[in-house]
Protein backbone atom coordinates (compact mmCIF):
# COMPACT_ATOMS: atom_id res chain seq x y z
CA UNK A 1 0.00 0.00 0.00
CA UNK A 2 1.46 3.54 -0.93
CA UNK A 3 0.67 6.60 0.67
CA UNK A 4 -1.19 8.17 -2.13
CA UNK A 5 -4.32 6.24 -2.01
CA UNK A 6 -6.24 8.44 0.79
CA UNK A 7 -6.67 8.35 4.06
CA UNK A 8 -4.37 5.91 5.29
CA UNK A 9 -5.94 3.33 8.46
CA UNK A 10 -3.14 1.12 10.26
CA UNK A 11 -4.68 -1.67 12.36
CA UNK A 12 -3.32 -3.06 15.24
CA UNK A 13 -2.96 -0.32 17.77
CA UNK A 14 -5.46 -0.27 20.71
CA UNK A 15 -5.99 3.55 20.60
CA UNK A 16 -8.77 5.87 18.53
CA UNK A 17 -7.52 8.88 17.58
CA UNK A 18 -10.59 10.34 20.28
CA UNK A 19 -9.26 8.58 23.16
CA UNK A 20 -6.08 10.44 23.34
CA UNK A 21 -7.21 13.97 25.10
CA UNK A 22 -3.76 16.22 23.47
CA UNK A 23 -4.58 15.03 19.83
CA UNK A 24 -8.50 16.14 20.31
CA UNK A 25 -7.55 19.22 21.80
CA UNK A 26 -5.22 19.80 19.16
CA UNK A 27 -7.92 18.82 16.32
CA UNK A 28 -10.63 20.91 17.91
CA UNK A 29 -8.51 23.88 18.23
CA UNK A 30 -7.16 23.64 14.37
CA UNK A 31 -10.30 23.52 12.93
CA UNK A 32 -11.83 26.49 15.20
CA UNK A 33 -8.80 28.20 14.41
CA UNK A 34 -9.00 27.42 10.35
CA UNK A 35 -12.83 28.46 10.77
CA UNK A 36 -12.25 31.96 12.12
CA UNK A 37 -9.25 33.09 10.35
CA UNK A 38 -11.34 31.82 6.98
CA UNK A 39 -13.08 34.83 7.34
CA UNK A 40 -9.99 37.14 7.32
CA UNK A 41 -8.74 39.09 3.66
CA UNK A 42 -6.20 36.74 3.60
CA UNK A 43 -7.05 33.62 5.03
CA UNK A 44 -4.45 30.53 5.65
CA UNK A 45 -4.85 27.52 3.45
CA UNK A 46 -2.76 25.30 5.74
CA UNK A 47 -2.40 24.89 9.34
CA UNK A 48 -0.25 22.34 11.28
CA UNK A 49 0.21 21.91 15.04
CA UNK A 50 2.66 19.18 16.23
CA UNK A 51 3.43 18.36 19.72
CA UNK A 52 6.74 16.71 20.94
CA UNK A 53 7.29 15.44 24.08
CA UNK A 54 10.22 13.99 25.69
CA UNK A 55 10.43 11.74 28.77
CA UNK A 56 13.89 10.39 30.14
CA UNK A 57 16.83 10.63 31.82
CA UNK A 58 20.88 11.63 31.40
CA UNK A 59 23.72 10.05 33.79
CA UNK A 60 27.21 11.25 33.37
CA UNK A 61 30.76 10.55 34.72
CA UNK A 62 34.19 11.35 34.49
CA UNK A 63 37.31 9.24 35.55
CA UNK A 64 35.17 7.37 37.35
CA UNK A 65 32.82 9.81 39.52
CA UNK A 66 29.31 11.28 38.26
CA UNK A 67 29.21 14.30 37.43
CA UNK A 68 24.89 14.39 36.22
CA UNK A 69 21.90 12.79 36.71
CA UNK A 70 18.46 14.59 35.18
CA UNK A 71 15.39 13.33 34.57
CA UNK A 72 13.37 15.54 32.37
CA UNK A 73 10.12 15.94 31.00
CA UNK A 74 8.98 18.28 28.40
CA UNK A 75 6.75 19.20 25.51
CA UNK A 76 7.49 21.59 22.87
CA UNK A 77 5.06 22.90 19.86
CA UNK A 78 5.79 23.79 16.15
CA UNK A 79 2.84 25.32 13.96
CA UNK A 80 3.00 25.68 10.54
CA UNK A 81 0.50 28.15 9.01
CA UNK A 82 0.97 29.42 5.87
CA UNK A 83 -0.97 32.01 3.71
CA UNK A 84 -1.30 32.38 -0.07
CA UNK A 85 -1.52 29.05 -1.89
CA UNK A 86 0.67 26.26 -3.29
CA UNK A 87 2.36 28.24 -5.72
CA UNK A 88 3.19 31.11 -3.60
CA UNK A 89 2.67 31.47 0.11
CA UNK A 90 4.81 33.11 3.12
CA UNK A 91 7.41 30.64 3.60
CA UNK A 92 9.82 31.05 0.33
CA UNK A 93 13.03 32.48 1.11
CA UNK A 94 13.64 35.84 -0.07
CA UNK A 95 16.16 36.32 -2.90
CA UNK A 96 18.70 37.77 -0.22
CA UNK A 97 17.70 35.82 2.43
CA UNK A 98 20.83 34.25 4.24
CA UNK A 99 20.63 31.19 6.03
CA UNK A 100 22.35 30.07 8.57
CA UNK A 101 23.06 26.91 10.79
CA UNK A 102 21.85 27.16 14.18
CA UNK A 103 22.15 24.92 17.09
CA UNK A 104 19.29 26.51 19.32
CA UNK A 105 15.93 26.26 18.16
CA UNK A 106 14.28 29.00 16.24
CA UNK A 107 11.00 28.86 17.45
CA UNK A 108 10.96 26.87 20.69
CA UNK A 109 7.84 26.85 22.61
CA UNK A 110 7.19 25.07 25.66
CA UNK A 111 4.12 23.48 26.49
CA UNK A 112 2.04 21.92 29.25
CA UNK A 113 3.05 18.46 29.86
CA UNK A 114 -0.18 17.62 31.62
CA UNK A 115 -3.07 16.68 29.19
CA UNK A 116 -5.28 19.76 29.89
CA UNK A 117 -7.16 19.91 26.85
CA UNK A 118 -8.44 24.00 28.22
CA UNK A 119 -4.56 24.90 28.82
CA UNK A 120 -3.74 23.08 25.58
CA UNK A 121 -6.15 24.73 23.79
CA UNK A 122 -5.20 28.27 25.36
CA UNK A 123 -1.43 28.25 24.36
CA UNK A 124 -2.72 26.96 20.65
CA UNK A 125 -5.06 29.94 20.19
CA UNK A 126 -2.01 32.46 21.75
CA UNK A 127 0.54 30.91 19.28
CA UNK A 128 -1.40 30.55 16.03
CA UNK A 129 -2.44 33.93 16.45
CA UNK A 130 0.91 35.41 16.67
CA UNK A 131 2.02 32.68 13.64
CA UNK A 132 -1.00 34.11 11.70
CA UNK A 133 0.24 37.89 12.07
CA UNK A 134 3.53 37.08 11.08
CA UNK A 135 2.75 35.05 8.08
CA UNK A 136 0.76 38.08 6.92
CA UNK A 137 3.57 40.60 7.13
CA UNK A 138 5.70 37.94 5.43
CA UNK A 139 3.98 37.19 2.69
CA UNK A 140 3.75 41.07 1.68
CA UNK A 141 7.66 41.03 1.74
CA UNK A 142 7.38 37.80 -0.40
CA UNK A 143 5.09 39.61 -3.09
CA UNK A 144 7.27 42.04 -3.17
CA UNK A 145 10.29 40.11 -3.26
CA UNK A 146 8.81 38.13 -6.34
CA UNK A 147 8.23 41.49 -8.26
CA UNK A 148 11.33 43.23 -8.05
CA UNK A 149 13.90 40.40 -8.27
CA UNK A 150 14.76 37.93 -11.37
CA UNK A 151 12.90 35.03 -12.20
CA UNK A 152 13.61 31.92 -10.91
CA UNK A 153 16.02 28.90 -12.11
CA UNK A 154 13.36 26.46 -10.48
CA UNK A 155 10.03 27.38 -10.89
CA UNK A 156 8.32 24.82 -8.76
CA UNK A 157 5.69 25.98 -6.18
CA UNK A 158 6.33 26.47 -2.70
CA UNK A 159 4.30 23.52 -1.19
CA UNK A 160 3.07 20.06 -2.01
CA UNK A 161 -0.43 18.56 -1.65
CA UNK A 162 -0.66 15.92 0.32
CA UNK A 163 -3.25 12.68 1.64
CA UNK A 164 -4.31 12.73 4.96
CA UNK A 165 -3.00 10.00 7.76
CA UNK A 166 -4.27 9.05 10.89
CA UNK A 167 -2.64 6.72 13.62
CA UNK A 168 -2.75 6.72 16.96
CA UNK A 169 0.34 4.60 18.43
CA UNK A 170 1.00 2.97 21.86
CA UNK A 171 3.65 5.02 23.89
CA UNK A 172 6.35 2.40 25.23
CA UNK A 173 7.14 3.00 28.99
CA UNK A 174 10.99 3.89 29.56
CA UNK A 175 13.01 0.80 30.06
CA UNK A 176 16.23 1.85 31.52
CA UNK A 177 16.93 1.72 35.65
CA UNK A 178 18.79 5.22 36.32
CA UNK A 179 20.64 4.07 39.69
CA UNK A 180 22.15 1.42 37.55
CA UNK A 181 23.02 3.07 34.81
CA UNK A 182 24.84 5.72 37.60
CA UNK A 183 27.09 2.49 38.31
CA UNK A 184 27.35 1.90 34.57
CA UNK A 185 28.93 4.73 33.61
CA UNK A 186 31.37 5.54 36.89
CA UNK A 187 32.92 1.85 36.03
CA UNK A 188 33.30 2.47 32.16
CA UNK A 189 35.46 6.11 32.99
CA UNK A 190 37.24 4.79 36.09
CA UNK A 191 40.22 3.35 33.89
CA UNK A 192 41.02 6.56 32.43
CA UNK A 193 42.43 7.91 35.59
CA UNK A 194 44.95 5.16 35.87
CA UNK A 195 47.16 6.82 32.98
CA UNK A 196 48.08 10.74 33.51
CA UNK A 197 48.92 11.12 29.49
CA UNK A 198 44.59 10.88 29.53
CA UNK A 199 43.01 14.52 30.00
CA UNK A 200 39.69 13.78 29.60
CA UNK A 201 37.87 10.58 30.04
CA UNK A 202 33.81 10.65 30.32
CA UNK A 203 30.81 8.94 29.32
CA UNK A 204 27.40 9.52 29.15
CA UNK A 205 23.76 7.56 28.84
CA UNK A 206 20.82 8.99 27.04
CA UNK A 207 17.19 7.40 27.49
CA UNK A 208 14.55 8.70 25.82
CA UNK A 209 10.68 8.27 24.87
CA UNK A 210 10.21 10.75 22.10
CA UNK A 211 6.37 10.93 21.39
CA UNK A 212 4.93 12.81 18.68
CA UNK A 213 1.64 14.59 18.22
CA UNK A 214 0.37 15.94 15.34
CA UNK A 215 -2.63 17.53 12.98
CA UNK A 216 -2.74 19.43 10.02
CA UNK A 217 -5.90 21.08 7.94
CA UNK A 218 -6.03 17.95 5.88
CA UNK A 219 -7.47 15.92 8.21
CA UNK A 220 -3.95 13.94 8.88
CA UNK A 221 -4.00 13.24 12.96
CA UNK A 222 -1.19 11.61 14.04
CA UNK A 223 0.45 9.85 17.65
CA UNK A 224 3.65 8.25 17.45
CA UNK A 225 6.10 7.08 19.62
CA UNK A 226 9.94 5.61 19.94
CA UNK A 227 12.06 4.86 22.14
CA UNK A 228 15.89 5.74 22.01
CA UNK A 229 19.14 4.73 24.39
CA UNK A 230 22.46 5.99 23.66
CA UNK A 231 25.88 5.41 25.43
CA UNK A 232 28.75 7.88 24.70
CA UNK A 233 32.00 7.34 25.85
CA UNK A 234 34.63 9.70 25.25
CA UNK A 235 38.48 10.33 26.01
CA UNK A 236 41.35 12.74 24.66
CA UNK A 237 45.16 12.94 25.20
CA UNK A 238 47.94 15.00 23.75
CA UNK A 239 50.75 14.62 21.72
CA UNK A 240 54.32 16.44 23.08
CA UNK A 241 53.98 18.96 19.81
CA UNK A 242 50.43 20.34 21.13
CA UNK A 243 48.16 18.09 18.79
CA UNK A 244 44.49 17.34 20.52
CA UNK A 245 43.81 13.31 19.74
CA UNK A 246 40.38 12.59 20.24
CA UNK A 247 38.84 8.96 20.17
CA UNK A 248 34.77 8.29 21.00
CA UNK A 249 32.46 5.24 21.62
CA UNK A 250 29.22 5.35 20.67
CA UNK A 251 26.12 2.51 21.03
CA UNK A 252 22.87 3.25 19.82
CA UNK A 253 19.55 0.86 20.74
CA UNK A 254 15.99 1.00 20.13
CA UNK A 255 15.88 -0.71 23.91
CA UNK A 256 18.43 -1.75 26.92
CA UNK A 257 18.46 -5.02 25.83
CA UNK A 258 20.71 -3.76 22.37
CA UNK A 259 23.03 -2.05 24.16
CA UNK A 260 26.16 -4.39 24.75
CA UNK A 261 26.78 -6.12 28.07
CA UNK A 262 29.76 -4.26 31.05
CA UNK A 263 32.58 -6.69 29.89
CA UNK A 264 32.21 -5.50 26.37
CA UNK A 265 32.39 -1.84 26.84
CA UNK A 266 34.90 -2.42 29.41
CA UNK A 267 37.16 -4.34 27.03
CA UNK A 268 36.21 -1.11 23.99
CA UNK A 269 37.70 1.54 26.88
CA UNK A 270 40.51 -1.00 27.25
CA UNK A 271 41.60 -0.53 23.39
CA UNK A 272 40.61 2.98 23.50
CA UNK A 273 43.57 3.68 25.91
CA UNK A 274 45.83 1.80 23.98
CA UNK A 275 45.02 3.65 20.81
CA UNK A 276 45.49 6.84 22.72
CA UNK A 277 48.50 5.85 24.12
CA UNK A 278 50.04 4.24 20.55
CA UNK A 279 48.41 8.02 18.83
CA UNK A 280 50.65 10.21 21.14
CA UNK A 281 54.09 8.44 20.15
CA UNK A 282 52.43 8.28 16.29
CA UNK A 283 53.90 9.64 13.38
CA UNK A 284 52.65 12.64 11.35
CA UNK A 285 51.76 12.10 7.95
CA UNK A 286 51.85 15.35 5.57
CA UNK A 287 49.87 16.30 2.42
CA UNK A 288 49.06 13.68 0.38
CA UNK A 289 47.12 11.70 -2.28
CA UNK A 290 46.76 8.44 -3.67
CA UNK A 291 44.69 5.06 -2.85
CA UNK A 292 43.09 4.64 0.45
CA UNK A 293 40.47 2.53 2.08
CA UNK A 294 37.74 3.77 3.97
CA UNK A 295 36.70 1.50 6.61
CA UNK A 296 32.85 0.51 7.21
CA UNK A 297 32.19 3.24 9.52
CA UNK A 298 34.48 5.72 8.25
CA UNK A 299 32.96 4.81 4.43
CA UNK A 300 29.26 5.51 6.15
CA UNK A 301 30.73 9.07 7.49
CA UNK A 302 32.11 9.33 4.26
CA UNK A 303 29.04 8.67 2.17
CA UNK A 304 26.54 10.71 4.52
CA UNK A 305 29.05 14.08 4.01
CA UNK A 306 29.92 13.96 0.21
CA UNK A 307 26.78 12.34 -1.22
CA UNK A 308 23.33 12.54 1.51
CA UNK A 309 23.73 16.28 2.01
CA UNK A 310 23.96 17.44 -1.35
CA UNK A 311 20.59 14.88 -2.61
CA UNK A 312 18.83 16.86 0.29
CA UNK A 313 15.64 18.13 -2.40
CA UNK A 314 15.62 21.98 -0.97
CA UNK A 315 19.51 22.14 -1.94
CA UNK A 316 18.20 21.79 -5.46
CA UNK A 317 15.83 24.30 -4.94
CA UNK A 318 17.79 27.36 -3.45
CA UNK A 319 19.63 29.55 -5.78
CA UNK A 320 22.03 30.28 -2.76
CA UNK A 321 23.02 26.14 -3.00
CA UNK A 322 25.89 24.96 -5.07
CA UNK A 323 23.09 22.19 -6.48
CA UNK A 324 26.13 19.68 -7.29
CA UNK A 325 23.67 16.68 -8.39
CA UNK A 326 21.05 18.95 -9.53
CA UNK A 327 21.26 18.40 -13.44
CA UNK A 328 22.71 14.75 -12.73
CA UNK A 329 19.91 12.88 -12.81
CA UNK A 330 20.14 10.30 -15.12
CA UNK A 331 24.31 10.80 -15.10
CA UNK A 332 26.88 8.62 -13.31
CA UNK A 333 28.14 8.97 -9.93
CA UNK A 334 29.36 6.13 -8.64
CA UNK A 335 30.37 2.39 -10.22
CA UNK A 336 27.82 0.35 -11.57
CA UNK A 337 27.79 -2.40 -8.97
CA UNK A 338 27.15 0.34 -6.05
CA UNK A 339 23.54 1.41 -5.27
CA UNK A 340 22.92 3.93 -2.28
CA UNK A 341 19.13 4.24 -1.00
CA UNK A 342 17.27 5.95 2.11
CA UNK A 343 15.17 4.25 4.24
CA UNK A 344 13.64 5.27 7.53
CA UNK A 345 10.92 2.19 7.52
CA UNK A 346 14.12 0.03 7.91
CA UNK A 347 14.91 -0.37 12.47
CA UNK A 348 17.44 -3.02 12.45
CA UNK A 349 20.47 -3.64 9.54
CA UNK A 350 21.69 -7.32 10.60
CA UNK A 351 21.68 -6.96 14.51
CA UNK A 352 21.87 -3.24 14.52
CA UNK A 353 19.41 -0.91 15.85
CA UNK A 354 18.90 2.36 12.96
CA UNK A 355 18.72 5.74 14.72
CA UNK A 356 17.46 7.23 11.69
CA UNK A 357 14.28 5.06 11.65
CA UNK A 358 10.58 6.99 11.86
CA UNK A 359 7.30 6.39 10.49
CA UNK A 360 6.17 9.52 9.39
CA UNK A 361 8.17 12.51 8.95
CA UNK A 362 7.41 15.97 10.88
CA UNK A 363 5.40 16.83 7.84
CA UNK A 364 2.74 13.62 8.74
CA UNK A 365 4.18 11.94 5.64
CA UNK A 366 4.64 8.25 5.61
CA UNK A 367 8.12 6.95 6.03
CA UNK A 368 9.22 5.08 2.78
CA UNK A 369 12.40 3.77 1.29
CA UNK A 370 13.92 5.90 -1.16
CA UNK A 371 16.23 4.88 -3.79
CA UNK A 372 18.73 7.95 -4.52
CA UNK A 373 21.48 5.75 -6.70
CA UNK A 374 20.59 2.86 -8.82
CA UNK A 375 23.42 0.39 -10.26
CA UNK A 376 25.62 3.90 -9.69
CA UNK A 377 23.15 6.36 -11.31
CA UNK A 378 21.37 9.04 -9.83
CA UNK A 379 17.92 8.47 -9.36
CA UNK A 380 16.47 10.80 -6.87
CA UNK A 381 15.99 13.23 -4.31
CA UNK A 382 14.91 13.14 -0.38
CA UNK A 383 12.13 15.08 -0.13
CA UNK A 384 9.90 17.26 1.79
CA UNK A 385 6.90 19.08 0.87
CA UNK A 386 9.11 21.69 -0.46
CA UNK A 387 8.20 20.99 -4.34
CA UNK A 388 11.57 20.94 -7.00
CA UNK A 389 11.20 20.85 -10.78
CA UNK A 390 10.54 17.14 -11.66
CA UNK A 391 10.05 16.01 -8.45
CA UNK A 392 6.63 17.02 -7.43
CA UNK A 393 5.82 15.35 -3.79
CA UNK A 394 7.20 14.70 -0.55
CA UNK A 395 8.69 10.93 -0.10
CA UNK A 396 8.64 11.17 3.27
CA UNK A 397 11.75 12.54 4.84
CA UNK A 398 10.67 16.04 5.91
CA UNK A 399 13.12 16.80 9.25
CA UNK A 400 13.31 18.92 12.17
CA UNK A 401 14.45 19.10 15.68
CA UNK A 402 11.62 20.83 17.54
CA UNK A 403 11.83 24.96 17.31
CA UNK A 404 12.70 24.65 13.77
CA UNK A 405 11.71 24.85 10.55
CA UNK A 406 11.51 21.78 8.45
CA UNK A 407 13.21 20.70 5.26
CA UNK A 408 14.31 17.35 3.60
CA UNK A 409 17.00 15.65 5.22
CA UNK A 410 18.66 12.22 5.03
CA UNK A 411 17.43 9.47 7.50
CA UNK A 412 18.90 5.33 7.56
CA UNK A 413 21.82 5.64 4.54
CA UNK A 414 22.44 2.37 3.44
CA UNK A 415 25.17 1.47 0.30
CA UNK A 416 24.95 -1.88 -1.24
CA UNK A 417 27.80 -3.37 -3.15
CA UNK A 418 26.80 -5.65 -6.27
CA UNK A 419 29.34 -7.98 -6.55
CA UNK A 420 31.49 -7.21 -2.92
CA UNK A 421 35.43 -8.01 -2.81
CA UNK A 422 36.34 -10.02 0.76
CA UNK A 423 38.32 -7.95 3.07
CA UNK A 424 41.26 -9.38 2.10
CA UNK A 425 40.97 -8.98 -1.58
CA UNK A 426 39.87 -5.08 -0.85
CA UNK A 427 43.31 -4.99 0.74
CA UNK A 428 45.00 -7.28 -2.25
CA UNK A 429 43.94 -3.81 -4.50
CA UNK A 430 45.11 -1.07 -2.34
CA UNK A 431 48.13 -2.59 -2.39
CA UNK A 432 48.33 -3.08 -6.03
CA UNK A 433 47.03 0.53 -6.43
CA UNK A 434 50.16 1.72 -4.15
CA UNK A 435 52.50 -0.24 -6.29
CA UNK A 436 50.78 0.30 -9.93
CA UNK A 437 51.28 4.41 -8.77
CA UNK A 438 54.53 4.35 -7.43
CA UNK A 439 53.63 5.91 -4.09
CA UNK A 440 55.59 5.09 -0.83
CA UNK A 441 52.50 4.07 1.24
CA UNK A 442 48.41 4.43 0.61
CA UNK A 443 46.22 5.25 3.61
CA UNK A 444 43.41 3.14 5.90
CA UNK A 445 41.26 5.09 7.59
CA UNK A 446 39.73 2.79 10.62
CA UNK A 447 37.72 5.93 12.90
CA UNK A 448 36.19 9.00 11.56
CA UNK A 449 34.71 11.38 14.42
CA UNK A 450 32.56 12.83 12.15
CA UNK A 451 32.81 16.26 9.64
CA UNK A 452 31.51 19.22 7.74
CA UNK A 453 30.52 19.95 4.42
CA UNK A 454 30.02 23.04 2.18
CA UNK A 455 26.89 23.00 -0.72
CA UNK A 456 26.49 26.60 -0.77
CA UNK A 457 28.00 28.91 -3.74
CA UNK A 458 29.60 31.51 -2.18
CA UNK A 459 32.18 29.35 -0.28
CA UNK A 460 34.12 26.02 -2.18
CA UNK A 461 31.51 23.13 -2.99
CA UNK A 462 34.35 20.84 -0.58
CA UNK A 463 34.02 18.39 2.83
CA UNK A 464 36.33 17.94 5.29
CA UNK A 465 35.86 14.92 6.90
CA UNK A 466 37.86 14.31 10.33
CA UNK A 467 39.82 10.93 10.40
CA UNK A 468 40.33 9.62 14.44
CA UNK A 469 42.70 6.47 13.54
CA UNK A 470 44.21 6.44 10.24
CA UNK A 471 46.84 3.71 9.30
CA UNK A 472 49.34 4.30 6.29
CA UNK A 473 49.71 1.20 4.31
CA UNK A 474 52.98 0.06 2.93
CA UNK A 475 53.45 -1.55 -0.59
CA UNK A 476 54.69 -4.90 1.84
CA UNK A 477 51.07 -4.80 3.03
CA UNK A 478 52.49 -4.01 6.10
CA UNK A 479 50.55 -1.19 8.48
CA UNK A 480 51.53 1.76 10.95
CA UNK A 481 49.68 3.76 12.84
CA UNK A 482 49.61 7.63 12.02
CA UNK A 483 47.79 11.07 13.17
CA UNK A 484 47.32 14.63 11.90
CA UNK A 485 45.32 14.57 8.75
CA UNK A 486 42.03 15.91 7.44
CA UNK A 487 40.36 14.64 4.77
CA UNK A 488 39.72 16.76 2.04
CA UNK A 489 38.42 17.08 -1.25
CA UNK A 490 35.60 18.01 -3.96
CA UNK A 491 31.85 15.72 -4.06
CA UNK A 492 32.03 15.51 -7.62
CA UNK A 493 35.75 14.01 -8.25
CA UNK A 494 36.08 11.95 -4.59
CA UNK A 495 32.81 10.08 -5.63
CA UNK A 496 34.02 9.37 -9.61
CA UNK A 497 37.07 7.38 -7.42
CA UNK A 498 35.47 5.37 -5.60
CA UNK A 499 36.00 1.80 -7.21
CA UNK A 500 35.17 -1.04 -5.20
CA UNK A 501 33.73 -2.25 -1.59
CA UNK A 502 33.79 -5.61 0.37
CA UNK A 503 31.26 -7.57 1.82
CA UNK A 504 31.32 -6.15 5.63
CA UNK A 505 28.83 -4.02 6.49
CA UNK A 506 29.54 -1.59 9.32
CA UNK A 507 26.96 1.08 10.81
CA UNK A 508 27.47 4.26 12.28
CA UNK A 509 24.68 6.40 14.21
CA UNK A 510 24.69 9.27 15.28
CA UNK A 511 22.81 12.91 15.44
CA UNK A 512 23.21 15.38 11.93
CA UNK A 513 23.14 19.40 12.39
CA UNK A 514 21.87 20.97 9.41
CA UNK A 515 19.49 23.84 8.64
CA UNK A 516 16.48 22.33 10.91
CA UNK A 517 18.51 21.60 13.77
CA UNK A 518 19.79 18.17 14.68
CA UNK A 519 18.49 14.79 14.00
CA UNK A 520 19.08 11.48 14.36
CA UNK A 521 20.66 9.62 11.28
CA UNK A 522 22.65 6.60 10.41
CA UNK A 523 24.80 4.99 7.93
CA UNK A 524 25.58 1.16 6.75
CA UNK A 525 28.14 0.56 4.24
CA UNK A 526 30.82 -1.42 3.73
CA UNK A 527 34.67 -0.74 3.05
CA UNK A 528 35.56 1.07 0.27
CA UNK A 529 38.40 1.06 -1.84
CA UNK A 530 39.14 5.43 -3.20
CA UNK A 531 41.85 5.32 -5.80
CA UNK A 532 42.96 8.89 -4.81
CA UNK A 533 41.89 10.69 -1.62
CA UNK A 534 43.65 13.68 -0.64
CA UNK A 535 44.79 14.77 2.95
CA UNK A 536 45.80 18.15 4.44
CA UNK A 537 47.72 18.36 8.11
CA UNK A 538 45.03 18.66 10.87
CA UNK A 539 45.08 21.77 13.02
CA UNK A 540 47.08 21.53 16.11
CA UNK A 541 46.84 23.51 19.32
CA UNK A 542 50.05 25.62 20.17
CA UNK A 543 49.74 24.86 24.18
CA UNK A 544 51.89 22.41 25.39
CA UNK A 545 50.92 19.36 27.42
CA UNK A 546 49.91 19.80 31.03
CA UNK A 547 52.54 20.86 33.16
CA UNK A 548 51.43 19.75 36.35
CA UNK A 549 51.83 15.56 37.14
CA UNK A 550 48.71 13.75 36.99
CA UNK A 551 46.96 13.28 40.60
CA UNK A 552 46.65 9.61 40.14
CA UNK A 553 49.24 7.72 39.75
CA UNK A 554 49.59 3.72 38.92
CA UNK A 555 50.20 1.82 42.47
CA UNK A 556 53.51 1.33 43.44
CA UNK A 557 53.86 -2.43 42.79
CA UNK A 558 56.41 -2.50 45.45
Amino acid sequence: MTAYLGVLALTGFPLKAQEDVLLQAMRTELDRSMQALGNEEVPPYFLSYEITETRGFVVAAEFGALTASDKGHMRTLDIDLRVGDYELDNTRRLRDQRVFFRIAPETAVQVPVEDDANAMRAVLWSHTDKHYKRALERFTRVETDVQVKVEKEDKAGDFSPAPAFRMVEAMPPLEADLSQWQGKVERYTAPFAEHGEIYDGRARFEAAVETRWFVNSEDSALRSSQTAYRLFVSARTKADDGMELPLYLSYFALNPAGLPDDRTVEQDVAEMIATLLALREAPLVDPYTGPAILAGEASGVFFHEILGHRVEGHRQKSESEGQTFRKQVGARLLPESFSVYFDPTVWHYGKTDLAGAYRFDNEGIEARRVTVIEDGILRNFLMSRSPIDGFASSNGHGRKEPGHKTVSRQSNLIVEVAEPLSRQELNARLVADIEREGKPFGLRFEQIQGGFTTTGRILPNSFNVTPLVVYRVYPDGSEELVRGVDLIGTPLTTLSRVVAGDDQVAVFNGICGAESGAVPVSAASPSILVSQIEVQKKSKSQDRPPLLPPPLEPADPG
